[in-house]
């Protein structure tokens, strides 16, 4: 099963929310937000992890890209 996440920062956090999936989840750093979804994905998925199954989480990310100051 594949989980995808739309991560983004809300200017204080890094916030991370399911697409297809009621998932939210935010942490300080974005590594803090990875290790939170991890978590977040397993207790909401909890039942199928218990049955066998695994599960795949893809994590989106918005980025901007400005000029560059050479």
């Amino acid at each position: 099963m594949l989980v995808k996440i739309d991560t983004y920062f809300d200017g204080e956090y890094w916030c991370a929310k399911g697409i297809t999936e009621d998932i939210f989840t935010q942490g300080e750093t974005y590594d803090a937000l990875l290790k939170n979804i991890r978590e977040a994905v397993s207790l909401h998925f909890e039942d199928i992890i218990n049955r066998g199954k695994t599960l795949e989480i893809l994590v989106m990310s918005e980025m901007e890209v400005g000029r560059s100051v050479a």
